[in-house]
This record gives C-alpha cells, structure tokens and sequence, in this order.
C-alpha cells in the first residue's frame, strides 16, 4: 500500500491487481493508472492498494481478505471512488459499491470519462458518446427495485408493461443507431477525401505513438498549427489532418490522431472507426516513440498491437525516437536497415533538432515505398 499527497477534490482510492503476466511491469502500470487519474480533472488519487492474485474473484475481483483492505482505506480516508486498473464486470462492479459504499469505476470507464472531457468536436463528441453509451449498455443491472412496472392496456386489468431497465436499454439502442448513422456519413466524407488525395496522386503520412510520447508536438513543428499539445495523457483526442511540403516528393497529407494505450478499450476502437481509419489507409505511419523512457520498447510492443487491433499491421511503419534532447550523447540521426533504408529517425520535436532528416526519411520512403513493416 503506497500513499499520495492529495491534489484535487475528490479522495480517491487505486488498486492494482498483479496477475502473472504483468509482474514485468507492474510500477509502470501503476503509475499510468495515477496519471489517468489526475487526467479526469477531480479525482485525487491518494492511495494505492496492490495485491497479487492468479485470476480475478468471479464475485468481487479480489479476495475479501484485500477487499477488507479496501473498505478500511475507504472508510479512514472518506474516498469518494474506488479506481481498478481492470476491466471489471457489471456484476463486480455492482458487488463492490455495495460492499464499498463509494462510487466503483473500472480502467476503461476511467479511459472514457478522460475522452469525454478532452472530445472538443462534433465528430470527437459523437465517437465518445457512442463509447460511453455502448459500455453503460453492458453495465446497466437492476438498479430500479424501487420502479414497479409501467401499467399496460386499458382499464385496472392491464397487464404489467416495461420495466425502467427495458425502457434504458430501449432508449440507449435508439440514440446508438443515430450515432452510428451520423458517423457513417462522417466515414463517407473521409473516403470521398482519401480517393480524391487517391486521384491527385498526394500521399498520407499518419502518426502514431503511446499517448505522451510527443505526436502533438512533433505534428506542430512539422505543419507549423497550434493542435493542443501538454504533458499528459490524451492531451489531444480529435483528429487534425494539414497539407505539408516535403522536398522530391511535394505536397503530403500528415494525419495526428489519438494516442494509443496498452489494453485500448474495445468501444474506443469500435467507436473510433470513422478516425481510426485515417491509420489503415495511410501510405506510411509514423510511430512516434518517447526515446526518453526507460522502458519504450514494451511501449513500442503496446501501440503494434492496437496497430493489428485496428487492421493497419501491414501499412509500413517509420520509427521517430522523440525526446533524443533528453538523452545524453544522442545527436539526431537516421538509422537505417542491411538495404540502406530508413527505419529510424532520432530528432528532438520540441527543440526541432532532426526535423530536416525526418523529412529527408519521408522523401525516401515515400518514392520507394516499403514492401514489408519496418
């Protein structure tokens, strides 16, 4: 059990469940999961309850043995939420706040909740409701025991009509069907866009990266926009697309879109299909990689999967290690492969030392295109 220094409003209580497969990297979670917290804006995390278990409990996810460990935290600190970086099923979470008697989120309402307030446009605040919405449709439980049935039929005789969750659920199918319908047509518009670019022959360049790993920042200093860029997570959510000039090749489209998490929830990606695909039928991905973190190659291992998870594992991929300035004897460069291909580029985005040779890798790779993933 770790203690933290309270910085916003609302006590909060982390746990952190480490199973077998993740003992490798168990700080590196932890630590993630408080920055997710701080995310949201009003929660303040001030302790972390860690146990190590071989599989989840089917009726509270931990033992009662840590789950009085839990309540006692809860109770000596009047914590307001329960925060698991797990997946949690309805029936877990049901069970833990009336045993907890605080509010109990999940990793991916969390990862949601941060969506929801950083979505700025139409397009961003659909794919998020269409999120939230399509997890609160697997989490609605029998919460209305104080709700009788609405009366059907006429007269004192009617037979008994829906209940209150028949009716939620009803109503959540309705609004979801129009989200869809409106972000198919946002889909339309992109396709029309690509096969225009298609057509005059412009290619498209997108970037990728673990969220914080500098894209916003490197988008900037390459189109020269204002795209709202900060150290934390999912600083940016909705989707930029500029015109940029790169030499030999002339004009390209560069793509920023959301950063990339390990366990990236199911609804994001569904909901985010109309963004996400800017990712598949790119010519080219930058995966931008904070060169800086001790341990960047199970980042690199975390966005390749959400990059197969979403369809683009076969568009070809350049490697930038940002954050080169932080380094100590790391001048930028361009490493490249037995056929003299580039397949890393070591620049500094915010400094812009490197821009020029990131460039340089573009025009080569974008007139010779690469037959296989760097």
């Amino acid at each position: 059990m770790e203690n933290y220094t309270p910085k916003n409003d609302e006590p909060t209580i982390l746990v952190h469940i480490n199973f077998d497969t993740d003992s490798a990297h168990e700080q590196e979670y932890i630590a993630e999961l408080r920055e997710l917290t701080l995310s949201v804006g009003n929660l303040s995390p001030i302790q972390i309850i860690k146990a190590n278990r071989k599989a989840p409990d089917a009726k509270y996810f931990v033992g009662t043995g840590k789950l009085t460990t839990i309540l006692e935290a809860v109770t000596s600190t009047q914590a307001t939420h329960v925060i698991f970086n797990h997946t949690l099923t309805p029936a877990q979470k049901r069970n833990l706040e009336r045993f907890l008697k605080c509010k109990v989120m999940d990793r991916t309402q969390l990862i949601l909740d941060i969506f929801a307030k950083r979505a700025k446009t139409f397009e961003g605040k659909l794919q998020v409701e269409l999120a939230r919405l399509d997890y609160a449709s697997t989490h609605l439980v029998r919460g209305w025991t104080h709700l009788e049935r609405q009366k059907g039929g006429i007269g004192l005789r009617g037979g008994p009509g829906e209940k209150q969750l028949e009716v939620d659920r009803r109503l959540l199918r309705v609004r979801m069907k129009s989200i869809k319908q409106q972000l198919e047509k946002v889909k339309q518009q992109r396709a029309l866009s690509r096969r225009a670019r298609k057509t005059a022959t412009i290619n498209t360049v997108s970037l990728i990266g673990y969220t914080n790993a500098g894209k916003s920042t490197l988008f900037n200093k390459l189109t020269h926009a204002e795209v709202y860029a900060a150290d934390q997570l999912f600083a940016t959510l909705d989707p930029t697309l500029r015109r940029i000039h790169i030499p030999e090749i002339g004009t390209i489209i560069l793509a920023d879109t959301v950063g990339f998490i390990r366990n990236l929830p199911h609804h994001l990606v569904n909901a985010f299909g109309a963004t996400l695909e800017e990712t598949v039928q790119a010519n080219l991905l930058l995966h931008v990689v904070d060169a800086s973190h001790a341990d960047r190659q199970h980042y690199i291992e975390q966005v390749n999967a959400v990059v197969k998870q979403i369809g683009a594992e076969d568009v070809p991929q350049l490697q930038v290690y940002n954050k080169s300035d932080l380094l100590p004897d790391t001048p930028a460069k361009i490493d490249r492969d037995r056929e003299g291909r580039p397949t890393r580029v070591w620049l500094s985005a915010t400094t812009g030392e490197g821009i020029t040779l990131l460039k340089e890798a573009l025009a080569e790779l974008l007139l010779k295109p690469l037959d296989t993933q760097c």
